[in-house]
């Protein structure tokens, strides 16, 4: 094929290419779209600035966006419940540190919140891991992750305590 002929044709596929406006675009990429869970509840991320299929979507109203206000509301909600403060015995946190985590993280999973329970900048990791056991205990599992993330968010906050104090 000649030189011209295959330069011709790259010109022509980008002009055939997907494109928005600027102002449009800037306001697209400023929040997260997801399409609607399947069977398993997961879902797939739209790329609505990416894709004239994820755009033709959220036209019709199928991607959803998760930075809508709803779901802000329903994240000040749960982050309120999640936060609630609430004081349990040692013994109970060593039980439901023990149901949770495998035997080779359930020493340090534990000595982490109790640290985190005598640190005012921990506390609120403590709490997160509480609530989040009571509520897996009332059958909503997918709580779980939130409370192996509340030891890990602990580990964190007490390694800042730890900087601000040297």
């Amino acid at each position: 094929m000649n030189f011209k002929v295959v330069q011709e044709k790259q010109i022509m596929e980008k002009a055939k290419l997907f494109r928005l406006p600027r102002k449009l675009k800037k306001r697209l990429k400023k929040t997260i779209w997801l399409y609607p869970p399947d069977k398993n509840g997961g879902s797939l991320m739209a790329w609505p600035t990416h894709s004239q299929k994820d755009y033709d979507a959220i036209k019709q109203g199928i991607v959803r966006d998760i930075m809508a206000n709803s779901t802000k509301e329903k994240r000040k909600q749960e982050k309120k419940i999640l936060n609630k403060e609430i004081i349990i015995s040692d013994e109970k946190l060593k039980s439901y540190v023990d149901n949770l985590f495998d035997k080779e993280f359930q020493y340090s999973s534990y000595l982490t919140l109790i640290e985190a329970k005598n640190t005012p900048l921990a506390k609120v990791a403590y709490y997160n891991f509480i609530n989040a056991y009571h509520l897996v205990e009332n059958g909503k599992e997918s709580y779980k992750t939130i409370c192996f993330m509340s030891v890990d968010h602990a580990k964190d906050l007490l390694k800042k305590k730890k900087k601000k104090k040297k």
